[in-house]
């Protein structure tokens, strides 16, 4: 019986430091393939949050009349990785200065947007933006707003850079952005 409390407080305190941030700064692909190679984050899921109908597709999220905005949600372990390091790799992966886009993805689905799920995330959202300022010439516009919803995409988008290495976009805009990643994650370990 000993044995028993002694893996249900192992559980309860495994399962505590889990710790989710919603975040988008363009094609979700992207951001998806950057966040796994943080140490600590241990789930990333591509998805949709921010808009006003229920149970969006991919096709009428990039039609940009839904209000959603192509996401990932991030699976921490607080322990492992704090929220502030996953909000400054957000601010390596993507130009937070473009409204509405991210280099030739054009529309509000591609917009730089950080949704907090409480008010300690948000503050940490806040004092991240300041500090990225700091690095912008011009100012950061990207939307810091309430959770509401995260709808997780279709299948096929999970673990989409993984799986089509060789796919155009996957080449010529994913893997650039990784290898970025890559070289800052390196140099931070360093």
């Amino acid at each position: 019986m000993r044995f028993l409390g002694v893996c249900i407080l192992f559980l309860m305190t495994t399962l505590s430091r889990a710790d989710s941030v919603v975040l988008g700064g363009g094609c979700f692909w992207c951001l998806e393939a950057s966040y796994r190679l943080l140490p600590g984050v241990t789930q990333v899921t591509s998805g949709y949050s921010g808009g006003h109908i229920d149970n969006p597709t991919y096709k009428q999220v990039c039609a940009g009349t839904t209000g959603h905005a192509e996401v990932v949600k991030v699976d921490f372990d607080p322990g492992q990785v704090s929220l502030e390091k996953v909000l400054d790799l957000f601010w390596v992966m993507h130009d937070p200065t473009q409204v509405d886009r991210q280099g030739n993805d054009v529309g509000p689905q591609y917009r730089s947007i950080i949704l907090y799920a409480n008010e300690s995330q948000k503050k940490a959202a806040e004092s991240s933006i300041a500090e990225a300022q700091k690095e912008w010439d011009t100012p950061i516009v990207t939307q810091l707003v309430p959770l509401q919803k995260f709808w997780p995409a279709e299948d096929y988008h999970q673990e989409y850079f993984k799986n089509n290495p060789t796919q155009g976009y996957c080449a010529a805009v994913v893997r650039p952005k990784v290898k970025k990643v890559e070289k800052y994650l390196k140099e931070k370990k360093d």
